[in-house]
């Protein structure tokens, strides 16, 4: 498994086709795709993630899949993304292999190092900043709580939550790795570009 660091996720948007975007944000520079799609059933997800993963093939990136293994081990994904609520990391990596990524949420330092105890590959961590991509009930974790995290767990952090080119180096110079973003890209005039964008920003040697 190689992680660029720092390196830019995409997770795909609902109201977009997903792989039209996922293309999109590879040409930008996005070194991970995650197919996110709570409506779409089982076998509209496994079409896009056939589509996706040739794609994420093209451009020498990572095609995971949120939440379902199931799909991530018939479309030959790169791995799976799970929340709190899904199937444990130590579930899946027994389905997966060890060669599988398994990605795991986390809002709290306690959590990522259950994670990280549990085999993940890397931390989803967040929200960093207000979010309109998703509904929460918690308030913004914050530079300071994802610092903190970073100096516990060894595995890299994929920082998320409101994150955007003017923010973005500031969350690589408090410890995440990377970053995964919706609407930064989805909701931009031009995706490419928009993606392109928050490439350059992380790559800014996180510096403030």
């Amino acid at each position: 498994m190689m992680f660029s660091k720092p390196f830019l996720c995409v997770i795909t948007d609902e109201a977009l086709c997903p792989v039209t975007l996922a293309e999109e944000a590879l040409k930008g520079g996005a070194a991970m795709i995650q197919l996110r799609h709570k409506a779409a059933s089982g076998s509209q997800l496994f079409i896009w993630a056939v589509e996706i993963r040739k794609r994420c093939q093209q451009y020498h990136a990572l095609c995971m899949i949120n939440d379902r293994v199931d799909i991530a081990l018939a479309s030959k994904a790169d791995g799976v993304h799970l929340g709190q609520q899904d199937m444990p990391a130590r579930a899946a990596r027994k389905l997966l292999g060890e060669l599988g990524i398994i990605g795991v949420t986390a809002s709290s330092p306690e959590e990522a190092l259950q994670a990280q105890q549990d085999g993940a590959n890397y931390i989803g961590f967040g929200h960093i900043y207000p979010t309109r991509s998703k509904l929460k009930d918690s308030s913004p974790l914050g530079l300071d709580i994802l610092q903190k995290t970073a100096t516990l767990v060894s595995l890299p952090i994929l920082a998320i939550g409101g994150i955007n080119h003017e923010n973005a180096a500031s969350v690589i110079a408090h410890g995440a790795s990377g970053i995964a973003v919706i609407s930064a890209v989805s909701r931009a005039h031009d995706p490419s570009m928009a993606a392109g964008e928050l490439v350059r920003a992380i790559h800014n040697n996180g510096t403030l």
